[in-house]
């Protein structure tokens, strides 16, 4: 519930979990399962477009997944609230939809859900062809943010399948963990999926961190089921047995009562243990917290002045003034007006690359926009706006289209403000594909372990296709072995909200859609870093 604020107005708000699973999908796989995922969409009777919010994880050979992941949401009980539910087969690691198999989709309202608890919706489209049903159970969650670590080991854990029967003596199993909570309709709900430990009976799997509410709300009595099986990569992973417990108990920590036995449901007959290594509950903090502790976010604009937006003389050009805003005009406006209520100062550097620069025409990738020497601020959305224009009449477009130097440079200054106090973001707009990949790809993987968000926005009628390999949502960015601490990069193409018949609405879905990931990314790295904000210390 939001915070009471007396000679204020707001809405009634519930912050809602939804837990998603799905039951007899088509098959589409030829030598095995469908490995599906289910991808959740939203548009409010005020919005007649649909907006993506969330995507689950893929899960390998199943036709009956239940999806470990869960879509949080806010209700609004004054608004209708459509909610749209797509599943794909994943064939592709890319995070583009039209990579994958189309299973099917339904749609509800998000007050249906809500008013049922669990519903039951049957999949239509061209390949389902009423095959298969998407099951979403809805819960509300507390206030409560603090954290949880559970550390957990097996011991002696026995497979049960024929395999076992007959070869006991040199078999082990490929055990992997699974906590459920009784959901509000007395059923149980899988709340995380550990990793498979291979070719061990004596596995120590990696440390969980879950928050509080997603495992047991507030009620530290509530029932959690503790699930070891099995691992067979046909999907059919067989049981080795189950316990239970609850948060209250797990508190007490490493001893006996936290030594669980991994009981045969209808035998009763034990396959080992399960033992709880490490315990840590923690406090964790919001978005907000940090805003209202005093953190500053710093916007870097890098803007792309390479010669395949076109002649900035020519109407078709990108780069085109006149009296309509161009696509890079737009954009400015559109993520400025929300950042600049976070900077204390408005003060914006700016930045181009790929052009010929005065006064000797040399190549830059990295120059001021305002084309001064030694300052790249400029005052508030307007003064960007007006030092591109002066800047688009003075430069000769030119080339490649390298990112890594303008990330470089906002990188050297969250390199020196890593307490918490600064956090840097870049937005980067450009119409074309990434010269320097490989460099740009390294540089972003510096940079995720400094206060520091990259955005990219796609303008005109490029491939961005290796843009989507950069917004690394579902493959961690790698490179030579090295992966990135954590997802900085967003991409959003500005094609997508072209279509709108209303531009302020279309103004303000691009932002939403550019910022969404932006406050997660910035509690992600004050909880790396164990920052506490400064009101709460």
């Amino acid at each position: 519930m939001t915070m009471f604020k007396p000679g204020s107005s707001t809405e009634p708000t519930s912050e809602i979990e939804l837990t998603l699973s799905c039951r007899n999908l088509l098959d589409c796989d030829v030598f095995s399962k469908s490995d599906p995922m289910c991808v959740v969409y939203m548009k409010t009777s005020e919005n007649s477009r649909w907006s993506e919010i969330f995507r689950t994880e893929c899960i390998n050979n199943s036709l009956n997944p239940d999806f470990m992941t869960k879509v949080q949401i806010l209700y609004r009980f004054e608004v209708q609230q459509l909610i749209k539910f797509e599943v794909y087969d994943v064939d592709s690691h890319l995070s583009d939809l039209r990579s994958q198999d189309f299973l099917g989709f339904c749609e509800t309202t998000l007050g249906h859900i809500v008013s049922s608890v669990t519903v039951t919706l049957p999949l239509k489209g061209a390949k389902a062809n009423n095959k298969g049903q998407v099951i979403v159970n809805a819960e509300e969650l507390p206030a409560c943010h603090d954290e949880v670590t559970l550390h957990f080991s097996g011991k002696d854990l026995e497979r049960s399948d024929w395999v076992a029967k007959f070869f006991s003596w040199v078999v082990k199993a490929y055990p992997f963990l699974e906590l459920y909570k009784v959901g509000e309709d007395g059923n149980y709900q899988l709340v995380y999926r550990s990793e498979v430990a291979h070719w061990s009976n004596n596995p120590t799997w990696k440390p969980i961190t879950l928050p509080v509410r997603s495992l047991c709300g507030t009620d530290f009595d509530r029932d959690i089921k503790i699930a070891c099986y099995h691992y067979h990569s046909n999907g059919n992973h067989s049981l080795i047995g189950e316990s239970h417990t609850s948060m209250n108990k797990l508190k007490c920590g490493i001893g006996p009562e936290n030594d669980y036995r991994c009981v045969k449901p209808r035998s009763e007959k034990i396959c080992g243990s399960v033992r709880l290594n490490h315990f840590e509950l923690r406090k964790t903090f919001t978005f907000l917290d940090y805003i209202m502790g005093g953190t500053q976010i710093n916007c870097t604009f890098a803007i792309d002045f390479t010669a395949s937006n076109g002649d900035p003389q020519d109407y078709n050009s990108l780069h085109y003034l006149s009296n309509v805003p161009n696509q890079y005009e737009q954009a400015l406006v559109a993520v400025g007006d929300i950042i600049q209520d976070y900077d204390s100062d408005k003060m914006f550097p700016a930045l181009g690359f790929g052009a010929r620069i005065p006064p000797h025409g040399n190549v830059s990738h990295e120059f001021f926009l305002n084309l001064q020497a030694s300052d790249p601020y400029c005052a508030g959305i307007e003064g960007v706006l007006n030092a591109y224009h002066h800047c688009i009449r003075s430069v000769q477009l030119y080339g490649p289209t390298n990112f890594s130097p303008v990330i470089n440079h906002v990188a050297k200054f969250a390199q020196a403000y890593q307490d918490g106090s600064q956090y840097f973001i870049l937005l980067i707009i450009t119409d074309g594909v990434i010269t320097d990949m490989l460099h740009t790809k390294q540089a972003i993987i510096r940079a995720s372990s400094l206060p520091m968000s990259i955005i990219i926005v796609g303008v005109g009628n490029a491939d961005f296709e290796s843009m989507e390999e950069l917004d690394a949502d579902t493959v961690p960015l790698e490179v030579n072995g090295v992966r990135a601490a954590r997802d900085i990069t967003q991409f959003v193409s500005f094609n997508d909200f072209l279509s709108y018949d209303n531009p302020a609405v279309a103004k303000a879905d691009l932002a939403r859609e550019v910022l969404a990931e932006i406050p997660n990314q910035i509690v992600g790295y004050m909880k790396s870093k164990n920052i506490i904000p400064n009101n709460k210390k």
